[in-house]
C-alpha cells in the first residue's frame, strides 16, 4: 500500500492522512451513510500517539497511521456496537472483538463504525436505527451487504480498509455492488471471536479494501491462531503479505456462468462475458467452460443457517420478537424446528459437496463465476423479488450464487471486473483451492489488473441536491454485550 510506505518514511503523518478521510467522511458520509458512528476524537488521540511512537524511531505495525472502520457486528471497546438494532441502539461493549484488536494492534487509526443490516442479516445494508446505506456509484441504489457500509466507505475513500464478515456472501456481495475488494477466507484463518460456535465454519470474518494487495495486507494484519477461537488455524499472518507479484503462467480455470442453472442478470453475464473472460485468457490462461455440480448446496445451507441463526438470536427472538424484521423472524423460527436428522442430512451433503469440489480443483488453479446474480438493485427493495423473470421466494434466495460457494469452504474472493451498461459495478468471484488463500490473492491480483475495473472511482456527490440519508452518529454509553450474525 502506497499509503503505508508514505506513513512508515515519515513523508506523511498520521495526523495529516487522518485529516483528509475525516474531510472526505464530512464530504461524502452525509450521501452514502456509510458511517454510522464516528469517533473522530479518539482517532485523533490515536493518530497523535502513533506520530510519537515513529518520532521516536518506536516500532510501528503493518497498519501503522492507516485509517480504518469496523463493521457494526464487531464489537468495540467503549464505543457504541447496534448490530443494527433497536434493542442495542445505546449498547457500548467492555472489549474487543478479535479483529478490532489485530487492527489496532498493527497500528491502524479506526474512525468508527460502518453499517449493516440488522444482525448482519441479508445482502442488503438498512436497519431501523441508521437507514439504509447508499451505493456511491448511484445513490437510488444499495451498496449490498451485509458489509455494505464498509463497501461504500471504501470506495469513495472515507477509509483505506475495513473489515467485514461473510456467511452467504456479505464480504463478496457488496464488494462486488461497490467494486471494490471482498475477500473470504479459508474458516479459521480471521478469529470471528466472539461467537457461540466457534467450531461453525460457514460464518467467517475477513478483510475488504479497495484492491486485491490491500486485501492481502490487512490479511496479513488479522490472520493468525487465536486461542480464544476453536477452530483457529495455527498460521503466521506475514505469510499473506504483499507484494503479490508472483508466476501466474500455466494457470487453468474452470469457467461457470450459472452455478448449475441459478438466474443471472444479462446485465451480469454481458460484463463477466465480455470483460472478465477475455481478460482471463488474456492473461494466457487456460479457461474452460466448466458445469460444477452444486447438488444438496440449498439444503445444506438453509439449514445450517437457520440452525445458526437460531443459536444466535433464539433469546432475542424469544423475548422481543417484535423488535425483529419479519425475514429474520421467519429464518429463527425455522431454525428453531431443525432436527438432530435434518442437521444429519446437511452434513451429508455438504460433505459430499466438498469432495466433488475438491477433485475438481485437483484439475483447476480458480473456479470463476458470478459474485452476484443481479447488478445494484433500487435501495427501496428489501431483497430481490425476481431475477430475469424467475421469482425470488425469500431474502436469501437471490444470494445463491455467494451462498453456493460458502458450504464448499474453499476461499473466494470478488474483485472488480468491469460495469454494466447503466455504469454499475459488476464483480467477479474466484474461489481457490482448499487453504489456497495466499494462491488465491496472487492470482486474483493479476485478474484485477488485467480488468482494470478496480481504478475506476465513484463520481463525488453533488452537495447542492444531496441530503443525509440516515442520522448522523457519535456518542459511548453503556450497555450489555449480544451475539450478531452475518
Amino acid at each position: 500500500m502506497e499509503l503505508g510506505g508514505l506513513l512508515r518514511t515519515r513523508a506523511v503523518s498520521a495526523r495529516e492522512v487522518l485529516a483528509c478521510h475525516l474531510d472526505q467522511v464530512e464530504r461524502v458520509n452525509p450521501a452514502v451513510n456509510a458511517v454510522v458512528t464516528l469517533t473522530a476524537e479518539r482517532a485523533v488521540e490515536t493518530a497523535r500517539r502513533l506520530d510519537e511512537l515513529i518520532v521516536r524511531d518506536g516500532p510501528v505495525g503493518v497498519l501503522h497511521g492507516i485509517p480504518v472502520a469496523h463493521k457494526d457486528l464487531a464489537e468495540t471497546r467503549g464505543v457504541r456496537t447496534t448490530y443494527g438494532s433497536p434493542l442495542y441502539a445505546d449498547h457500548v461493549p467492555d472489549f474487543d472483538a478479535a479483529v478490532v484488536e489485530r487492527m489496532a494492534a498493527a497500528g491502524a487509526v479506526s474512525i468508527g463504525k460502518t453499517n449493516t443490516p440488522e444482525f448482519g442479516a441479508g445482502s442488503q445494508t438498512f436497519n431501523p436505527v441508521f437507514g439504509a446505506t447508499r451505493n456511491p456509484y448511484d445513490h437510488a441504489r444499495t451498496a449490498g451487504g451485509s458489509s455494505g457500509g464498509a463497501a461504500a466507505a471504501l470506495a469513495t475513500c472515507m477509509v483505506a480498509l475495513a473489515d467485514g464478515s461473510d456467511l452467504g456472501g456479505s464480504l463478496r456481495n457488496p464488494a462486488s455492488f461497490c467494486n471494490v475488494v471482498g475477500f473470504r477466507p479459508t474458516a479459521g484463518l480471521v478469529s470471528k471471536w466472539p461467537t457461540r460456535s466457534g467450531w461453525f465454519p460457514m460464518d467467517v470474518t475477513g478483510p475488504m479494501a479497495r484492491g486485491v494487495e490491500d486485501v492481502a495486507l490487512l490479511l496479513s494484519a488479522i490472520a493468525g491462531d487465536d486461542p480464544r477461537l476453536a477452530q483457529s488455524l495455527p498460521v503466521s499472518g506475514a505469510s499473506f503479505a504483499p507484494p503479490l507479484g508472483a508466476d501466474v503462467s500455466r494457470v487453468r480455470v474452470a469457467w461457470n456462468r450459472d452455478l448449475g442453472g441459478l438466474p443471472v442478470s444479462r446485465d451480469v453475464t454481458a460484463v463477466l462475458e465480455g470483460v472478465g473472460r477475455p481478460a482471463l485468457t488474456g492473461l494466457g490462461w487456460e479457461v474452460e467452460d466448466v458445469e460444477v455440480d452444486f447438488a444438496g448446496a440449498e439444503e445444506a445451507f438453509r439449514t445450517w443457517r437457520s440452525w445458526y441463526q437460531a443459536l444466535s438470536l433464539g433469546d432475542v427472538f424469544e423475548q422481543h420478537p417484535e423488535m425483529l424484521k419479519a425475514d429474520l423472524r421467519w429464518e429463527i423460527a425455522r431454525g428453531l424446528r431443525v432436527t438432530g436428522g435434518d442437521l444429519a442430512r446437511a452434513e451429508v451433503l455438504r460433505e459430499a459437496l466438498y469432495g466433488r469440489v475438491q477433485r475438481l480443483m485437483g484439475d483447476y488453479d480458480l473456479l470463476a463465476l458470478p459474485v452476484a446474480q443481479v447488478p445494484p438493485f433500487p435501495v427501496e427493495l428489501p431483497w430481490v423479488t425476481e431475477i430475469e423473470g424467475v421469482p425470488q421466494g425469500s431474502y436469501l434466495d437471490w444470494m445463491r450464487a455467494a451462498y453456493f460457494v460458502s458450504v464448499t469452504g474453499l476461499p473466494a474472493i470478488s474483485v472488480p471486473c468491469g460495469f454494466t451498461a447503466g455504469g454499475l459495478p459488476v464483480g467477479i468471484q474466484l474461489v481457490g483451492r482448499p487453504r489456497g488463500d495466499r494462491r488465491l490473492l496472487e492470482l486474483a491480483y493479476a485478474v484485477e489488473q488485467a480488468t482494470g475495473a478496480s481504478s475506476r472511482r465513484p463520481p463525488p456527490p453533488d452537495r447542492r441536491g444531496s441530503q443525509p440519508v440516515g442520522p448522523s452518529a457519535s456518542g459511548e454509553a453503556e450497555g450489555t454485550s449480544a451475539q450478531a450474525t452475518d
